[in-house]
C-alpha cells in the first residue's frame, strides 16, 4: 500500500531561490521608474538585500492615475454588472490563496514576521477579505425614498472614480485587501501605494489581480519613497479620494495635501496607545495575561491596535503580572524562517533603534524594567528585540502616551474603574480598548465610556471582517471592514422624477 508523504518546506532554501517582482504595475505592465531611480528592499531576518524596488515619482504617480482614470471612463470595470465583478473577485482570492507559500514567504522575508502567521494570519485573511467583498457587491441595494405619489426620488450609490491607497509595512497584504476589496467591489480603479519597508507582496497582489481577469489600468501599483510617491498620489488633483494607513503624523500630512490640491474624499486609520483594563473581579488571570501577551506581542508589537498599556487592578497587580511575565518568556524573538518562531524581526534597523529608544526613555523617566529591554540575535545581522514590559508606570511618561510600534508593554495600576477610565481616555488616541470584568453591567458601562471605535470586552484582538475597525480622535477617521467600508469608496446620488 502506498503512503504519500508530506515534507515541511525548508524556508531557507525556498528564500535563497526566490526572485521577488521589482517594478511598479502600471496598465498591466511592469514598468521601472520614469527617471530610472530604485530603492533597496532588504531583509530585516538578516540585512540581506531581497531587491532593488523601482522608485516611482510624481511622473510614475501621474501615469497610474492617468491609466486608472482611463479605464475608469472606458467602465471597462465600473459599468460591469455587479455580478460580473464578484466572479472576477472571486477568482482573484482564488489566485492568493493559490500562491499561499509564494506570498507568505514574501511578507515573512519583507517585513520579519514569523513564516508561521503570514501563511495561518496574512494570506487566508487577504483572500478572505476580497472573498467578502465579491460576495457582498450584488446583495447592496439602493433606496427609494418616501417622497409621495407625484414623485419618484431615488438614492443611487455610484463608484467614485480613481482612488488612492497608501498602506503601512505591519501588515502589508491585509491592509491592502482591506482597502483593494471595497474600493473594487464598488467598481472604482485604485492606485495602490505600499510602504517602501514591505512593497514586495503589494506588486505580487497586482499581478495576481491581472491573472484573475482585473482589466489593465484598474489596480495599479506604484512602489516608491513616502516623501515622493505617497505624497504625489495624496496631492494628485486626478484622484477622487484617498485611503491612508499609517502613522498620525504621516496621516495629517496626507489630509493637507488632500485638502490643499483638489479637495479629496479622505479616509486615515492611524496610530493608537490602546488600553487593556483588568478588573479585580475577572477570575481567570492566565486567560487574561496570555491575551494580553498576545495583544502587545503578536507581530513583534508592530500593530495600531496593540494593547500596549495594561491596566491592571492594583489587587492583582502581582499576580496578574507573573502570569504575562512566564507568558512572554515563551515568545524569544526567533528566526522568523522556522515554524516554530512567534516573535520574529522588527521590520527595519530605524524602527529598532526607534524602540530602543523609547526603552531607554522608560528606564530615564523612572519605570521599573520587568523583564526584557534588550537587542537579542545580533550576530543574525537582523533586527530583533526581547518582549519588554515596564511596571510602575506613570501617565505622563513618554511610554504611556506616545505609540511606540513594537514588543514594549507598559503596566499601570488603579483602585477604581473611573481612575481606570480618566487613565484609559487621558491620551490623544482612541483606536481600540478592553475591559476585563465578570459584571455585565460595568462592562456596558465601561464600554460606553471608553473613547475607542473598538472595544473588547474579555478577549483582545478579536476579529471578523464583518466588523468596521477605525478609530476616535487623532486615531483617524472613516472605517475598513464591513459594509460600512463602501461608504467612503462611493456617491451618494438622489435622483428626482415628477410624476405629476
Amino acid at each position: 500500500m502506498n503512503t504519500l508523504k508530506t515534507t515541511a518546506p525548508d524556508w531557507h532554501a525556498r528564500a535563497k531561490t526566490l526572485r521577488p517582482v521589482d517594478r511598479a504595475l502600471i496598465d498591466g505592465t511592469l514598468r521601472t521608474a520614469a527617471g530610472g531611480e530604485t530603492f533597496d528592499c532588504t531583509s530585516p531576518i538578516d540585512g540581506r538585500r531581497l531587491a532593488q524596488v523601482a522608485s516611482c515619482g510624481a511622473a510614475d504617480v501621474d501615469l497610474a492615475v492617468a491609466g486608472a482614470r482611463a479605464a475608469f471612463e472606458r467602465g471597462d470595470w465600473a459599468n460591469q454588472p455587479p455580478a460580473q465583478r464578484k466572479r472576477v473577485l472571486l477568482r482573484f482570492a482564488d489566485g492568493i490563496e493559490a500562491a499561499t507559500e509564494e506570498l507568505a514567504l514574501l511578507e515573512t522575508l519583507d517585513m520579519g514576521k514569523p513564516i508561521r502567521d503570514s501563511l495561518a494570519v496574512d494570506v487566508p485573511s487577504t483572500a478572505r477579505c476580497l472573498r467578502w467583498y465579491a460576495e457582498a457587491i450584488d446583495k447592496v441595494y439602493d433606496e427609494v425614498a418616501p417622497t409621495g405619489q407625484e414623485s419618484l426620488a431615488l438614492v443611487t450609490r455610484e463608484p467614485m472614480g480613481v482612488v488612492g491607497a497608501i498602506v503601512p509595512w505591519n501588515f502589508p497584504m491585509i491592509m491592502a485587501a482591506w482597502k483593494i476589496g471595497p474600493v473594487l467591489a464598488a467598481g472604482n480603479s485604485i492606485v495602490l501605494k505600499p510602504s517602501e519597508k514591505s512593497p514586495l507582496s503589494a506588486i505580487r497582489l497586482g499581478q495576481i489581480a491581472l491573472e484573475a481577469g482585473i482589466p489593465p489600468g484598474v489596480f495599479q501599483v506604484v512602489p516608491g519613497l513616502g516623501h515622493t510617491a505617497g505624497a504625489a498620489l495624496a496631492a494628485h488633483m486626478d484622484v477622487d479620494c484617498i485611503a491612508f494607513t499609517g502613522s498620525t503624523a504621516t496621516g495629517k500630512a496626507v489630509m493637507q495635501a488632500a485638502a490643499q490640491s483638489n479637495l479629496k474624499r479622505v479616509s486615515l486609520e492611524c496610530g493608537g496607545k490602546s488600553p487593556n483594563i483588568v478588573l479585580a473581579d475577572y477570575p481567570d488571570l492566565e486567560r487574561v495575561a496570555r491575551a494580553s501577551a498576545y495583544a502587545i506581542f503578536f507581530n513583534q508589537g508592530e500593530m495600531c491596535s496593540a494593547g500596549s498599556r495594561l491596566l491592571v487592578h492594583e489587587s492583582i497587580r502581582d499576580a496578574l503580572l507573573e502570569q504575562v511575565a512566564r507568558v512572554a518568556r515563551e515568545m524569544p524573538p526567533g528566526d522568523p524562517l522556522d515554524p516554530a518562531t512567534t516573535l520574529g524581526a522588527l521590520v527595519d534597523e530605524a524602527q529598532t533603534l526607534r524602540v530602543l529608544d523609547y526603552i531607554d526613555a522608560g528606564r530615564h523617566e523612572g519605570a521599573h524594567l520587568a523583564m526584557g529591554g534588550r537587542r537579542v540575535r545580533t550576530d543574525s545581522g537582523g533586527c530583533y528585540v526581547e518582549p519588554t514590559v515596564f511596571d510602575g508606570v506613570r501617565q505622563q511618561m513618554r511610554i504611556a502616551r506616545e505609540e511606540i510600534f513594537g514588543p514594549v508593554l507598559s503596566v499601570l495600576t488603579f483602585r477604581e474603574t473611573d481612575e481606570a477610565l480618566r487613565i484609559a481616555n487621558d491620551v490623544s488616541y482612541g483606536l481600540a480598548a478592553a475591559i476585563w470584568t465578570r459584571d455585565l453591567r460595568t462592562a456596558h458601562r465601561t464600554a460606553r465610556a471608553l473613547r475607542a471605535g473598538v472595544v473588547y470586552v474579555n478577549c483582545y484582538d478579536a476579529d471578523d471582517i464583518t466588523v468596521p475597525f477605525g478609530g476616535y480622535r487623532q486615531s483617524g477617521f472613516g472605517r475598513d471592514k464591513s459594509l460600512h467600508a463602501l461608504e467612503k469608496y462611493t456617491e451618494l446620488k438622489t435622483t428626482w422624477i415628477d410624476l405629476s
